[in-house]
């Protein structure tokens, strides 16, 4: 298929595009859609009370974490009225709102208050890679500020099995995302980023004793996207495969499942 000199790549579909391309270009070229999950309606809950909260503090005019939780209550109502979404699963819209202002105070009270927040949802319409033909696009959840290490970007990320039991939380496979939110986060805010990046997980228990903050650290994530003199860096290579439009599949992704890929049932790779 033929393809224009510069290609937009949102930053949250990257890792995407690496896991399985075929379902990349399913979804994010073709616009295929599956319904949403109401795992994803509990993150945009969450991010909505978590940001609401943070700006406040940055304005020099905190809200209370009741504030937050009534933001985190609408967002749910909101989502589940107006998108689709497949509740054929165990966690209905109550249990997702209860759940999202759980999350929602464990942040506010264990994770917010040990950073320093520069911006909050930082947004960058465009920022243009030439020497590769891509345009990067997206959010950055945080820039935060440290007092020796300098600026750094933090996402915060949801789910039911974001955090380990000793409190970490897995990076593997998130230096792609990471490396444009931090290149997304200098055009946008104008400055440097020499701090590393940090992912910040909220465990989605039903319970308390299953619900837990945690966090964890990649550095060097920028460098690992644009590379160096001798050896290309992830942009190169995504932008190797949307040029050429080479969208092979991966039937050995986790992800390779009727539940998460709206070309499932017609993909010839499998």
């Amino acid at each position: 298929m033929p393809t224009p000199d510069v290609i937009a790549i949102r930053a949250s579909s990257l890792a995407d595009l690496f896991d399985c391309p075929a379902r990349w270009e399913a979804k994010h070229l073709r616009g295929l859609r599956l319904p949403s999950g109401p795992g994803a309606v509990l993150g945009h809950a969450v991010h909505a009370g978590a940001a609401a909260f943070d700006q406040a503090v940055i304005n020099g005019e905190p809200i209370s974490f009741d504030d937050a939780a009534g933001i985190v209550a609408d967002a749910a109502r909101e989502e589940a009225r107006t998108i689709d979404v497949d509740w054929s699963g165990d966690m209905q819209p109550a249990d997702v709102e209860k759940i999202g202002i759980d999350l929602c105070r464990l942040y506010c009270e264990q994770v917010s208050p040990e950073y320093e927040w520069a911006a909050v949802e930082a947004s960058c319409e465009a920022l243009v890679i030439e020497d590769v033909g891509l345009v990067l696009t997206g959010t950055t959840d945080r820039i935060y500020r440290d007092p020796v290490l300098g600026y750094g970007i933090a996402d915060i990320k949801t789910g039911k099995s974001a955090v380990a039991a000793d409190g970490t939380v897995r990076t593997t496979g998130h230096a792609a995302q990471l490396g444009v939110y931090e290149l997304l986060a200098a055009a946008s805010y104008g400055v440097r980023i020499t701090a590393p990046a940090h992912i910040l997980g909220l465990q989605a228990g039903k319970t308390a004793k299953g619900q837990r903050a945690g966090s964890g650290t990649v550095e060097n994530a920028r460098a690992r996207l644009v590379g160096d003199a001798d050896s290309p860096g992830l942009l190169h290579h995504a932008a190797a495969l949307l040029h050429a439009g080479r969208f092979y599949g991966n039937p050995r992704s986790q992800t390779c499942n009727p539940n998460y890929c709206p070309a499932y049932a017609t993909c010839r790779w499998r």
